[in-house]
């Protein structure tokens, strides 16, 4: 019935506006992009999750049928099709108008106008998106549907749940009918342009630069960036990403490369100077003022969390961090061989209340807890007395003997040229302890365990399954929580 084509659709319109090689790269050559990792994958369907709800909030629509691996055509004839007949709610309401695919998540009539509604798993109507809405209602409006207004649906990061899920209290919905219709001028030239690099038939000559991570990690960063060598000045840490640029474009690339008159912070100046003469940086007083100021028994705490848009317990929030998983090491006096408890919830219940529980036995007394990265485990236990305030004694003295064993390495106390201006456990490890390796476990990261944790909550794994990868979170949280036990002894060799 229809033959209509496109070339340019939502997602490769908004690559373009982040760079024109992109795009291009992205039509032709997409045998160059990088593979989606396991932690990409999760937050596509998040938003897939997060824009199935959002359905609920005009519930009795008619899917158009559109999909990447079908015939766009079909799904904008049928989207006619219900249109004409008097549907009023539309989910992937497909357009088509001069060669450019929009799809909408939400089409809704009121009775009297048509309204478009753009779902988005983040918290905010950040300028990307309205970019993105903007460019939908370019094609709608000139495909012959008279828009009323056109709005970002986004996550309430202020809904506590309780109860059953609130889908109106889980969203906020934004107006963006201003902004749509400013960018009119911006959005035609801009499909001009982007068509003409399409028909070009080569690829855009476009350097690297800061648009190569915003507002997105493009694709194609292993293939642009592959020219970039190992000790480069990409590496230098606290140091923005423009400057870096600069740097790169006058012809420094290497940290060798780095000369006198260039600017640089104290720490940047230590990391560059380690880095061009092979060496070590000890600063033994301020190691050993740490070192004396540490209190026994010592408890190595690390906690392991996931973060899901949607709230899944009471007095919970979208994104906020649940912790479910703990693994402690305790070592009574300087010298001992380390003990080691550990807690993993059932994927069943909230697992705060046991978790919690758990740590309060295990750490009560006297001692210094030591995490990596003070911060974090502050802020969930924070957050855990703040939900379950009958814990809250307990917390605030849990809170009162935390310490940091971050300090030393963030402050470049010590610092060798193999941690490349991270003071992140996953640099620091390999660099003072080699033999101990996080690449051999099947859980090897953060991300990987919360992703794995969340779909035992989904039930997503057979008992067997689960089974299996209970072991592997356990050894993957234990490892980190070791590692600290070790890094402390090599302090102790040098403070």
């Amino acid at each position: 019935m229809y033959t209509l084509n496109y070339k340019l659709s939502k997602s490769t319109f908004m690559k373009g506006s982040q760079c024109v090689k992109s795009l291009y790269l992205n039509k032709f050559h997409k045998d160059l992009r990088d593979p989606v990792s396991e932690s990409k994958q999760a937050i596509f369907d998040t938003g897939h999750q997060v824009g199935d709800l959002a359905r609920n909030l005009f519930p009795g629509g008619i899917n158009s049928d559109f999909s990447f691996d079908l015939d766009a055509d079909k799904a904008y004839a049928k989207t006619l099709e219900l249109i004409k007949s008097g549907q009023k709610v539309i989910y992937e309401a497909a357009f088509i108008y001069d060669e450019c695919l929009a799809v909408m998540d939400i089409l809704f009539n009121d009775g009297k106008v048509w309204k478009a509604y753009e779902v988005k798993s983040s918290t905010s109507a950040k300028e990307e998106y309205k970019l993105d809405a903007s460019y939908q209602y370019y094609v709608i409006e000139n495909s012959g549907i008279h828009l009323d207004d056109v709005s970002i649906v986004y996550i309430n990061n202020q809904y506590v749940r309780q109860g059953e899920l609130d889908i109106n209290e889980l969203f906020s919905i934004e107006s963006v009918l201003d902004t749509a219709r400013s960018k009119i001028g911006l959005i035609r030239e801009s499909i001009v342009t982007y068509k003409k690099i399409l028909e070009s038939g080569k690829i855009p000559e476009m350097g690297i630069g800061e648009y190569c991570s915003k507002p997105y990690d493009c694709d194609f960063l292993s293939h642009c960036w592959k020219h970039i060598p190992e000790d480069s000045i990409f590496d230098i840490s606290g140091m923005f990403t423009k400057k870096k640029i600069e740097l790169y474009n006058s012809g420094i690339v290497k940290i060798s490369d780095i000369t006198t008159d260039i600017k640089l912070s104290v720490n940047q100046k230590l990391q560059v100077d380690s880095a061009k003469n092979n060496t070590t940086v000890i600063d033994k007083r301020s190691i050993g003022d740490f070192l004396n100021n540490l209190n026994y028994p010592l408890f190595f705490l690390d906690f392991e969390t996931i973060r899901p848009a949607v709230p899944v317990y009471n007095n919970h929030r979208p994104y906020q961090q649940i912790p479910f998983q703990y693994s402690l090491h305790i070592v009574s006096k300087q010298g001992d061989n380390p003990l080691h408890f550990e807690f993993l919830a059932t994927g069943i219940d909230d697992p705060r209340k046991a978790l919690i529980e758990s740590l309060i036995e295990q750490t009560k007394g006297t001692g210094d807890i030591l995490v990596y990265n003070e911060t974090f485990e502050r802020k969930r236990l924070e957050e855990i007395a703040r939900d379950f305030p009958e814990y809250t004694n307990d917390i605030e003295s849990m809170l009162m003997r935390l310490k940091d064993l971050m300090i030393p390495f963030k402050d470049k106390h010590y610092y060798k040229p193999e941690m490349r201006g991270s003071y992140s456990i996953k640099e620091v490890l390999p660099a003072l302890v080699p033999e101990l390796k996080y690449d051999g476990l099947a859980i090897n990261n953060g991300d990987l365990a919360s992703i794995t944790f969340m779909k035992i909550v989904n039930k997503e794994f057979s008992e067997s399954e689960v089974e299996k990868l209970r072991k592997d979170l356990l050894e993957y949280c234990k490892l980190d929580t070791f590692a600290m036990v070790m890094i402390l002894e090599v302090l102790y060799g040098v403070g």
